[in-house]
């Protein structure tokens, strides 16, 4: 059997934040999703209370992760190539 090619499979909603807050960070995040729990007393928990009570801002989340991760395989692919 192949590798899923689903970007999120298996994905839990507090990987995806953890990853966008160590490659956006908070402020990025607020600007791209203007929510408050992105820019007030910010904390991870917080967030995921927040996100999995409101669909639209997890949809939001989902897709800034899903543009991040991409990019990084486009980067990633990139840098393979020119070696």
């Amino acid at each position: 059997m192949g590798k899923s090619q689903d970007l999120l499979h298996g994905v839990k909603l507090e990987a995806m934040l953890t990853f966008l807050v160590e490659n956006c960070g908070w402020k990025e995040m607020s600007e791209r999703i203007p929510i408050r729990c992105f820019q007030c007393n910010v904390s991870i928990k917080s967030s995921l209370t927040f996100l999995r009570k409101t669909p639209w801002a997890k949809e939001k989340v989902t897709a800034l992760y899903l543009k991040k991760v991409r990019s990084e395989i486009r980067k990633n692919l990139k840098n393979n190539n020119q070696m």
